[in-house]
């Protein structure tokens, strides 16, 4: 398939991880169609119901102890205030019941160790149940991959693709691990301390509802307001990092031309944007926990007042208003915490939605369930009346016909955007053609599956395409199980045995990423060694001498004139000096051949062909001179 370079980075996305408060004040990620992809993410857990049903049970039992903790503590501390309080009075025998104090704290002990267990235990299913779910997800995803067609690759980044298959499926993996377990028990908590709250006092708890509709009304004069700021600030930061990354890719470009103060010009007018944008956002999202806290401590003035009204008229224990300060202190807690839960879940079905539109696309057509086999090769390949657009209704090609017998060396030529590499890809099958047959040996290439298809072909492209690993491997790849010996006999072929031996480590010479530790030269021998050692049946080179000087040409033309005997080759060239002992040579110009025949003959012809080869003559004594 066609190599070319994408830029291989994930793409972020604005509004920070998944965590709890990382959408505070920021611009939401909304979903498409919201209710569908929940649903359809909801039947990837359907294979966990019991372990959610589990999970469920475990956080209400977690959350029932400890919100029975305060109203139990209540006791402890009335029982201490009596005791202490008949003292005081001069009360014969009067003393603290610390026997009933004890008690009371081993019960909350228990409550608390039970509390904790059974939330470690919530805790340990649902990350069973969030990793297996996508797991399942990213092998989904994965078979997905190998299922779709060549132009889904080519009309998508690699960025975006890597970013829909792993920091998409990231957010919806700390999603199911944390913030459902956080939502059931954020809304158990609260349900649980509004029940508790008015079993002690219904005027306390009128009053702690008060503060409800200040608080929405803070957060929602702010945070729009803040939104706003934010959405800029991420516009900026985007703006910044692409100016920083052209800078310094282009570092010696910018150099050369003394564009130093220019470049920094424009960094500090871009960073000056993204400071104003930057503290506007931060302190709008800033001043809403402050208010928040503002309105709570009024609330939790007025409890404490009208508390300790209560107890002196004796309609409550101290204990029951020390219980309920506390419960009105963790009141607006899970209130919070559903409210971000529910934004990050926005984002989450977003992210879903981004990994389910990966999975609808369109497949390649499937392998035939009966497909045939060619057992013993002889390389006659024929193109009968074929049409193809990339488009539908802008035709690329129209009623091609080609044939190629066993052992020939066909030349395919012509300007860019002809339909050179095009012809490589419907051979290939990367690609469906709209019409026509291709066949080899008399079998259509649809009748066969794509992996037989696919193996009887060796490719060497313009683009080379390394491994991180070492030399050894990378030359080894087309064939499985190859000898040292073989691999050192391919490289001697492609006249990469040389440089190899000059490395520190060899064969065993560990390529990085981008290979970027041996020359574009070096890279293309070693594709070139790996064609070689593969021993395909049919040859497609595409400009494969093109990132080699003119020596090292010299020598693996004549490697691959060896590696071409008795193969049919196909090779796609530019410079035309390179092809003209090719058995045939077919020109294209916008999708068509307009001339085949051999060198010789189309130069007879002095038509197309002619004027293309003498064109690159001419600019090159231009140049030269």
């Amino acid at each position: 398939m066609n190599e070319e370079q994408r830029d291989k980075r994930p793409m972020r996305r604005p509004g920070g991880g998944p965590g709890m408060g990382s959408h505070m004040g920021r611009p939401i990620e909304k979903a498409k169609n919201f209710r569908g992809s929940f649903r359809r993410l909801l039947r990837y857990l359907k294979p966990y119901k019991y372990q959610i049903l589990a999970v469920v049970m475990l956080a209400i039992l977690s959350t029932v102890f400890s919100i029975f903790a305060p109203k139990i503590m209540g006791k402890a501390t009335t029982k201490l205030f009596e005791g202490i309080l008949l003292k005081l009075r001069g009360v014969p025998g009067a003393k603290v019941d610390f026997i009933y104090i004890r008690n009371i704290l081993l019960s909350l002990t228990g409550l608390y160790l039970f509390s904790a267990l059974f939330s470690y235990i919530q805790q340990y299913i649902m990350a069973g149940v969030a990793q297996k779910t996508v797991y399942n997800m990213r092998n989904e995803i994965n078979e997905k991959l190998s299922r779709l067609p060549l132009k889904f690759f080519d009309s998508h980044t690699n960025g975006e693709i890597l970013s829909r298959v792993t920091n998409d499926v990231d957010t919806i993996s700390s999603t199911l691990q944390q913030s459902i377990t956080q939502l059931i028990t954020s809304v158990i908590t609260l349900l649980g301390i509004v029940v508790m709250m008015l079993s002690i006092s219904p005027t306390m708890t009128l009053i702690c509802f008060v503060s409800i509709p200040l608080s929405i009304f803070i957060t929602k004069f702010i945070a729009p307001r803040s939104q706003k700021y934010f959405a800029e600030q991420q516009r900026s930061l985007g703006e910044l990092n692409g100016h920083i990354e052209e800078m310094y890719t282009g570092h010696k470009v910018i150099k050369a031309f003394g564009r130093e103060s220019k470049a920094t010009e424009e960094f500090n007018e871009i960073n000056q944007k993204l400071y104003n944008a930057s503290w506007k956002a931060q302190f709008m999202a800033g001043i809403i926990m402050p208010m928040m806290s503002l309105v709570n401590n009024i609330g939790y003035v007025l409890v404490c007042v009208v508390g300790g009204i209560f107890v002196t008229r004796k309609s409550l224990t101290i204990g029951d208003v020390q219980a309920f300060i506390q419960y009105s202190r963790q009141f607006t807690q899970p209130i919070v915490q559903t409210a971000n839960i529910a934004n990050i879940l926005q984002s989450t079905v977003a992210s879903a939605e981004r990994v389910f539109e990966l999975l609808d696309e369109e497949e390649e057509l499937p392998d035939p369930v009966v497909s045939k086999i060619i057992k013993e090769f002889q390389g006659d390949v024929k193109f009968t009346n074929v049409t193809f657009s990339y488009k539908k209704g802008v035709s690329l090609i129209e009623d091609l016909n080609i044939e190629a017998k066993k052992g020939q060396t066909i030349a395919i030529v012509g300007p860019t955007g002809a339909g050179k590499t095009t012809l490589v890809n419907l051979l290939m099958r990367f690609y469906e053609i709209d019409g026509g047959q291709i066949t080899i040996d008399g079998v259509d290439i649809k009748d066969m599956k794509r992996g037989h298809l696919r193996n009887i072909f060796g490719m060497v492209l313009q683009d080379t395409w390394l491994f991180n690993g070492t030399i050894k491997d990378n030359i080894a790849y087309g064939r499985e199980k190859a000898g040292m010996e073989d691999i050192v006999a391919a490289a001697t072929a492609a006249h990469a045995d040389h440089f190899i031996r000059t490395l520190p480590e060899g064969y065993d010479t560990i390529l990085n990423e981008e290979a970027s530790n041996i020359s574009q030269g070096q890279k293309q021998l070693l594709t070139i060694a790996r064609a070689i050692l593969a021993d395909p049946a049919i040859l497609i080179l595409d400009e494969a001498t093109s990132s080699v000087d003119t020596r090292t040409e010299v020598y693996i033309q004549k490697a691959m004139t060896e590696l071409m005997k008795g193969r049919t080759s196909f090779v796609i060239a530019h410079r035309l000096s390179t092809i003209r002992n090719a058995d045939l040579i077919l020109v294209m110009d916008n999708g068509s051949i307009v001339e085949q025949g051999n060198h010789t003959e189309l130069l007879a012809k002095d038509g197309f062909y002619a004027d293309l080869y003498n064109s690159q003559f001419t600019l090159n004594n231009q140049y030269a001179v």
